[in-house]
C-alpha cells in the first residue's frame, strides 16, 4: 500500500534528502516489501522520477542507514583514476596480481564488468591516499572516511554509505552533475549499461560487501523509458550461502515490472 509521509519527521528527513525533496513528492510503497519476502530477504529500495520529481522508497528506515558500499565503489573509483589521469580511459590497461605467482593486465572496462576487486585496488593504489580522500570529501560521499589502507576502505567497513546518499550519487551521475569532467562521468556511466533497446535502457552496479553475518548485496543505477530517466537504488541482506548476483538480478527486475517498467507505459 502507498501513503505519504506527512508527518514532522519526515519533513526534516525530506530538506537534506537529496535536493528537492519535499513532503508531497515522498511515496513510501510498503507492497514492494512482498518482494523482498518472496526471496527471503530484507532489504530497502528508493527511485527518483525525475519527469515529476517524485521519490518512491521501501523501508524509510533502512534507507537512511549507512552500509558499506563493497563493489559499488568501483564507479567512484573510475571516475577518480580517469580524471586525474591514473588511467587514460576505460581502455586503459590495469596489471594486477591475481594469485601467488599470476598477473593478469586488463582494461578497466574488463576490470568493472568483472567487478575484479584486485585490480580496483591497483587503480586505488595508483590515484593514492591523499588524491583519494580529496575526492570523496569533494564528492561528500557518504561518512568520508578512508581507514588505514587506499585500497581496502570500500569493502572493511571504514566508509559507509546509505542507499538514500547512493541515489543521490546515481542521480549526480546520470546528469553529469559530479565534479569531475562530463566527458568522464559519460564514460563512466557507458560502463554501466546492461541493456540498451528501443524500449528501454537498464544500467547499474552489481556490489556486495558484509555486515553483521550476512551478505549484503548492492544495485544501483537507473531504467530510460519513453525518454524519462528513472535513478534507483537497491539494498538487501541476505545468507552467505546466497547466489547474490542471481538474487540481485531477480529482486531488481521483480521490483521494475512491479513498478510499471518494461512494458512501454512509464
Amino acid at each position: 500500500m502507498k501513503r505519504k509521509f506527512t508527518s514532522f519527521f519526515v519533513f526534516i528527513f525530506s530538506i537534506i534528502f537529496i535536493a528537492g525533496c519535499t513532503v508531497n513528492n515522498v511515496s513510501i510503497d510498503d507492497e514492494i516489501g512482498d518482494i523482498f519476502k518472496e526471496k527471503n530477504v530484507e532489504g530497502t529500495f528508493g527511485m527518483f522520477d525525475n519527469s515529476r520529481g517524485k521519490f518512491t522508497i521501501y523501508n524509510l528506515d533502512r534507507f537512511k542507514a549507512p552500509y558499506s558500499p563493497g563493489e559499488t565503489f568501483n564507479i567512484f573509483n573510475s571516475l577518480v583514476a580517469i580524471h586525474v589521469g591514473r588511467i587514460l580511459d576505460v581502455k586503459g590497461l590495469i596489471d594486477a596480481q591475481i594469485e601467488p605467482e599470476a598477473h593478469q593486465e586488463i582494461s578497466l572496462s574488463e576490470a568493472f564488468k568483472q567487478s575484479s576487486n584486485e585490480h580496483f585496488k591497483v587503480l586505488a593504489r595508483k590515484i593514492g591516499r591523499d588524491t583519494m580522500k580529496t575526492w570523496v570529501d569533494s564528492v561528500k560521499y557518504g561518512n568520508m572516511k578512508l581507514g588505514k589502507t587506499v585500497d581496502q576502505f570500500w569493502s572493511d567497513n571504514s566508509i559507509l554509505i546509505s542507499a538514500d546518499e547512493q541515489l543521490g550519487f546515481m542521480k549526480r551521475l546520470y546528469f553529469k552533475q559530479l565534479p569531475f569532467r562530463a566527458s568522464v562521468q559519460e564514460e563512466v556511466k557507458k560502463l554501466l549499461i546492461v541493456e540498451n533497446n528501443a524500449q528501454f535502457q537498464l544500467a547499474y552496479q552489481l556490489g556486495t560487501s558484509t555486515d553483521k553475518g550476512k551478505k549484503l548485496c548492492w544495485v544501483m543505477g537507473w531504467i530510460e523509458e519513453n525518454r524519462h530517466v528513472y535513478p534507483f537504488v537497491l539494498n538487501f541482506s541476505s545468507s552467505t550461502e546466497s547466489d547474490s548476483k542471481k538474487l540481485s538480478k531477480e529482486i531488481t527486475e521483480n521490483i521494475l515490472t512491479y513498478v510499471g517498467f518494461f512494458k512501454g507505459k512509464m
